[in-house]
């Protein structure tokens, strides 16, 4: 394989996590696809700021809606018209008539605005990927587009693999590193020292039982 084929081939897409309670999102459709694009937005997010304009609304969506109480997302039972766009940061076009979509997504390009259009990659600024969540923890996965049906399954075997655990063990890192003190590259040594510890099995403490609350047996307590 040439040196040009493989650096195509490589993701080069930067992964970034979006505080959406702080920004405001736009869906195209209230479909099926409108629905699978919400639904995954608040699983993750769930004060999302969010609007949808359709014409018509999957019964799916407003029970999603009742059970979770959300009061962040306005529902618009009204044709997309250009100006919907604006007030918006992040634009999905999730509707099945893909004249409507190419609308949407030229509307959001003249307006500067990021556009995520349903199954069309080529089309897309960012795509919404699978997600691992443990408490603080969020492992995001892309295939770039290429395949979501493996993402979902690696998404399943990431959730299967992290021990539970992890849930309780980041806010202690979180002390840990502000209990530490030295400069930088001490602080630096020290987190790598303990998260290694944590990915052998939390063994091999090298405190000598005399801990002191920096080291992987303050995360053991």
């Amino acid at each position: 394989m040439s040196t040009s084929a493989s650096k195509m081939e490589q993701n080069e897409l930067y992964p970034v996590f979006l505080k959406l309670h702080t920004l405001r999102t736009l869906i195209v459709g209230a479909g099926e696809v409108g629905y699978e694009k919400l639904s995954f937005i608040l699983k993750s997010s769930p004060k999302a700021q969010v609007t949808m304009v359709a014409t018509w609304v999957n019964p799916e969506i407003e029970k999603l809606l009742s059970q979770i109480g959300s009061h962040f997302v306005y529902i618009q039972h009204k044709a997309f018209q250009i100006e919907d766009i604006q007030g918006h940061d992040l634009i999905i076009a999730a509707t099945n008539i893909p004249e409507l979509n190419r609308e949407v997504q030229l509307a959001a390009k003249a307006a500067g605005k990021l556009i995520n259009v349903a199954d069309t990659p080529d089309l897309c600024d960012f795509y919404l990927g699978s997600i691992v969540t443990r408490g603080p923890l969020k492992i995001g996965i892309s295939t770039n587009g290429q395949s979501p049906t493996f993402a979902k399954r690696f998404r399943q075997v990431l959730e299967a693999a992290l021990p539970e655990e992890v849930e309780d063990l980041l806010p202690k890192l979180n002390e840990i590193r502000d209990r530490l003190g030295g400069d930088f590259a001490h602080k630096v040594r020290m987190l790598n020292q303990i998260t290694s510890t944590l990915l052998t099995g939390m063994a091999g403490c090298e405190c000598g039982g005399n801990c002191t609350g920096d080291c992987i047996e303050f995360l053991k307590k």
